[in-house]
């Protein structure tokens, strides 16, 4: 007979796990911020989390409803359904003059899922991932939960906020990196990284050994200059877009990855074992969206609108330094004038004026304390709104 653990070690015996202990997705906390101040009244002008305001196209929804009373919407096959499989490869040809075999696109519950599975497909325990330096936290959240290392690599003014060949070399050199990923256009800062460099950047993760993960998820999002898939630089590129962001379905939670012949079947095993299949139903509202280009048009319009309204405006509320933004829905803004501490200034702003931004250091743990991030997906009266509230608080 056993004897039992004591009190104080059976409570230790059952904390969280160390994996677990990565830091929070900051802007969700801000969402939860602002529902509160919600709840309590407070009209709150939502510029802190990138999510667009308008819904699934009306072809994605129609295409719903058409099936709810006739379908059993079970699972699906790990992969995705066929029909989505093969419309996201013509994607790929009509769009990007890049052909993809529908046996390399897999479909998955969300980006964030398929971030996961590029991962571990990928990468080994303790291998280093290359990272650029402000971006989307979750890609280090994620390799730190799976026993993975993100490394960082410094982006600037100096580099157009984009990394460098010469830079991820040597990083590869230095660290015996294993990968690397990069979005274009970025969050937070908007940039996209021109032609050229997305063909030097291929080149130097071939000529590393690098596996080169391009985050697209923005694609369509782009202001004066056409988005270039990495697929057209390289064949062995793991592609990860989404239906959340150009398609305007978040809450859909699916998305999609183009990836080397050689990773299916290792994908398609942790898929099964995983998530079993991305949701039936959102990839019914998927293929349907394809039928609402025009609507998903007059989407990125109003974005366009309320980018020059905001690059316009916020100078006069104080935002004076802004980095470039070719795409996406974010301006990266320096408020280093302002305050040194971010996390507070976003706060007192949500408190202050009822709009609700998110802190820089979300992105850069370095240097985010003197940078915010507003997200222009919202309605162009809202983006007016907050521009006259803020100048209100500044003055």
């Amino acid at each position: 007979m056993t004897t039992p653990l004591a009190p104080e070690k059976l409570e230790a015996a059952r904390n969280a796990s160390r994996r677990s202990g990565i830091a929070s997705f900051i802007v969700m906390d801000v969402m939860a911020a602002a529902a509160a101040k919600e709840a309590g009244g407070v009209r709150v002008i939502h510029m802190e989390v990138g999510q667009p305001s308008t819904p699934a196209p009306k072809a994605a929804r129609e295409a719903v409803k058409r099936v709810l009373d006739s379908e059993t919407l079970g699972y699906t096959l790990a992969l995705g359904t066929d029909a989505l499989r093969e419309r996201i490869s013509r994607h790929y040809r009509e769009t990007y003059g890049v052909s993809v075999a529908p046996g390399r696109v897999i479909v998955t519950a969300g980006s964030s899922a398929a971030f996961v599975l590029a991962f571990l497909a990928a990468f080994d325990a303790g291998d280093p991932v290359l990272l650029p330096d402000p971006g989307y936290p979750c890609y280090r959240h994620i390799l730190s939960a799976l026993g993975q290392a993100p490394v960082m690599v410094e982006t600037g003014p100096q580099t157009r906020w984009m990394p460098t060949a010469q830079q991820i070399a040597e990083a590869a050199q230095r660290t015996r990196a294993k990968g690397l990923l990069i979005a274009s256009p970025a969050n937070p800062t908007g940039t996209m990284v021109e032609d050229g460099r997305l063909a030097e950047i291929a080149a130097a993760c071939t000529q590393n050994g690098l596996w080169f993960i391009s985050d697209e998820i923005y694609h369509g999002l782009t202001y004066g200059r056409t988005a270039r898939t990495a697929l057209a630089v390289s064949d062995e590129a793991i592609v990860i877009n989404s239906f959340s962001k150009y398609f305007s379905m978040t809450g859909w939670r699916v998305g999609w990855m183009v990836v080397p012949q050689r990773l299916v079947r290792p994908i398609e095993r942790l898929a099964q074992n995983l998530y079993i299949s991305p949701p039936a139903v959102a990839q019914v509202a998927a293929l349907g969206a394809f039928d609402g280009l025009e609507e998903l048009e007059a989407n990125r319009a109003v974005y366009a609108r309320n980018r020059e309204l905001l690059l316009n405006e916020l100078p006069g509320a104080g935002f004076r330094s802004i980095v470039p933004a070719d795409g996406a829905f974010y301006l990266y803004a320096d408020i280093s004038d302002l305050t040194d501490d971010s996390l507070g200034f976003a706060r007192r702003m949500l408190d202050e004026t009822g709009v609700a931004s998110t802190p820089g250091v979300d992105f850069d743990a370095a240097r985010g304390h003197r940078f915010v991030r507003f997200s222009y997906a919202g309605s162009t009266a809202d983006m007016a709104e907050a521009v006259r509230r803020l100048k209100d608080w500044r003055r």
